[in-house]
């Protein structure tokens, strides 16, 4: 057995999958919302006996690899990396896995040797001497936090990171461009960042995905830039700060963001730990379903301004869908998180501590920046809070702001419900219905069969039993057939039903295929013989949706034939009059 399948064995996938899902029993499988698409009825289902997982509705599926490399956005070496760390099973590197690097992997490491490169030129270099009196003395801040957060200097030179990667670690200049390490310019490879103080941005796995820039010079517009989007750097999935704060959130079940490098590194300072800051102007879906993963509840304290305002309000929509509870803190007397807690670190921490909740806050601003007893006033405030207040999922979260809202507008709790409603209209109406199985009847039922049949408690009686009712009917889906016939094989030869022992009976093509149909939801049936007759009645409607397309084939081949009383005519009359006879059976 090779490390790839020892590490499959030795995980358990139900354990290893619960330390990501809340995963519930159901019957002999496990299932749970899926985390990779958006769904309110659970359709992910993890099997115990099998250790395989699949989703009915978005139709992922594998083993502890694949979910792995479907969570973390990671691909196959590093999943091996991790699990063959998990279960204590030490990788022998082939010849072959030393001269291969992914793309991903080469990037991470050009951008941790420019972290590197940034640290020492700020920290040791002469030409970092501005930016270290930089941070030192206008920002106040210290060595240590500067190590912490591993800031660096990126130095106003053309192309010396560059040059390093390229002369002194062998990269090549496409490598470096394809990290956003470079830029071209006339032919010549450049340093995209320069005279910047670097902060290196982390995934919560701890890898160096890109960096942020702040320039030196105050007039320089824009004042921070970010590396372009590369296959490791997205900036709508990143945060700053998170492979440092993110044991601190678990144990606070709180995580606070802010919108700056600088309030991360202030609130570190003084203490509190918990704290990330978006890369962006607010918080996008993909980056709160990553903090979902470490925390239940999210505390946003942005710049107090109309931007900042606005971005409360875009990123409360994703917060609410993942259900989040909401807090926001409220700043006096300052711009942003770092002016406050530098001008007041215990003030700052009070507000911190009567943080409220998001809504309170919204209806606080609404009805302090509109006069509420006016037609006009109301309608404002109306039209700010109630698209915000039909997002809430929690029905009982939602009815306590709309009674507050009623008694503050003096108007009936109904009339805010009718204008809710109206809101909810419009936007399903935006919405384009899609149906969550598109797939032809037929081949629904060919799998909704062959799961009854792999599933049953009397594998071989109903397998027996539903080959016989279908000997005259030609399968949808080969793939099913292929299925049904290779336990036909090994029912010969074996009595009981064994998942281990089917599988050298299975062409490895048809092994996802089975593995579906062994996790389908199926419908509870106590006895086998309910199991039986719901097996029969699939058997019977495939017969006659099967019959009913053959005979419209038919009848059209016939009427194409110019000769009716032809050999093909004549035969093409025979078929006809057998797949009648298919019609008249009945379940």
């Amino acid at each position: 057995m090779d490390e790839v399948s020892q590490i499959r064995e030795k995980i358990d996938l139900v354990s290893f999958i619960s330390e990501y899902l809340p995963l519930k029993k159901m019957g002999r499988n496990f299932t749970v919302v899926c985390p990779f698409h958006s769904e309110k009825t659970p359709s992910f289902v993890v099997s115990p006996e099998r250790q395989i997982w699949h989703c009915f509705s978005c139709s992922k599926g594998g083993d502890a690899y694949t979910f792995l490399m479907e969570y973390e956005n990671i691909e196959f070496g590093e999943a091996l990396r991790i699990l063959a760390k998990k279960t204590g099973i030490e990788l022998r590197q082939s010849e072959f896995r030393k001269g291969q690097s992914s793309l991903k992997e080469k990037l991470f490491e050009i951008n941790k040797l420019s972290l590197k490169f940034y640290k020492y030129i700020l920290l040791e270099h002469s030409a970092g001497k501005p930016a270290r009196d930089y941070l030192l003395e206008k920002r106040k801040l210290n060595k240590g936090i500067i190590d912490t957060f591993d800031l660096g200097f990126s130095p106003n030179t053309q192309s010396s990171l560059s040059d390093y990667l390229v002369k002194k670690k062998g990269f090549k200049p496409q490598d470096l461009l394809d990290a956003g390490i470079s830029i071209q310019r006339n032919g010549k490879l450049m340093d995209f960042f320069r005279n910047r103080i670097i902060f290196p941005l982390f995934d919560h796995r701890g890898n160096v995905s890109g960096f942020s820039g702040r320039s030196l010079n105050e007039t320089d517009m824009p004042k921070y830039i970010n590396t372009k989007e590369t296959p490791v750097y997205h900036k709508g999935s990143l945060f700053f700060g998170l492979n440092l704060a993110k044991e601190e959130i678990k144990q606070k079940a709180d995580v606070i963001i802010v919108e700056g490098e600088f309030d991360t590194i202030s609130l570190f300072m003084e203490g509190i730990k918990n704290v990330i800051a978006i890369k962006g102007t607010a918080l996008t879906e993909e980056q709160v379903t990553l903090i979902s993963r470490f925390s239940p509840k999210a505390t946003l304290c942005l710049d107090q301004d109309e931007a900042g305002f606005e971005a409360t309000k875009r990123s409360l929509l994703n917060l609410e869908k993942k259900g989040l509870t909401t807090n926001t803190i409220v700043l006096e007397n300052a711009k942003d998180p770092d002016e406050a807690i530098k001008k007041d670190p215990i003030a700052f921490k009070k507000a911190l501590k009567e943080a409220v909740n998001i809504y309170d806050f919204l209806i606080s601003a609404y009805l302090s920046q509109n006069p509420k007893d006016t037609i006009e006033g109301k309608k404002k405030i109306t039209q700010n809070l109630l698209p915000l207040f039909s997002q809430i999922s929690n029905e009982i979260i939602k009815e306590h702001y709309i009674k507050k809202l009623s008694t503050n507008l003096d108007t009936s709790i109904e009339s805010i419900n009718r204008e809710i409603e109206k809101i909810q209209k419009l936007t399903q109406e935006k919405i384009v219905p899609q149906s969550t199985d598109k797939r032809p009847r037929r081949e629904i039922l060919e799998e909704y069969l062959l799961s009854l049949i792999i599933q049953s408690p009397k594998q071989k009686e109903t397998l027996e039993e539903n080959k016989k009712l279908l000997k005259d009917y030609k399968f949808e889906v080969p793939a099913f057939l292929k299925i049904l016939d290779s336990l036909s094989v090994y029912f010969a030869k074996n009595q009981n039903f064994d998942n281990r022992l089917f599988s050298n009976y299975l062409d490895s093509s048809l092994q996802k295929s089975f593995d579906v149909c062994f996790l389908y939801p199926l419908p509870k049936l106590d006895t086998f013989e309910k199991w039986s007759l719901e097996a029969k009645k699939v058997s019977f409607e495939l017969l006659n949706l099967y019959a009913k397309e053959r005979l419209k084939e038919i009848t059209d081949e016939i009427k194409k034939t110019e000769d009716k009383e032809s050999a093909k005519a004549l035969k093409l009359k025979e078929e006809f009059s057998a797949v009648l006879r298919l019609l008249s059976q009945k379940a």
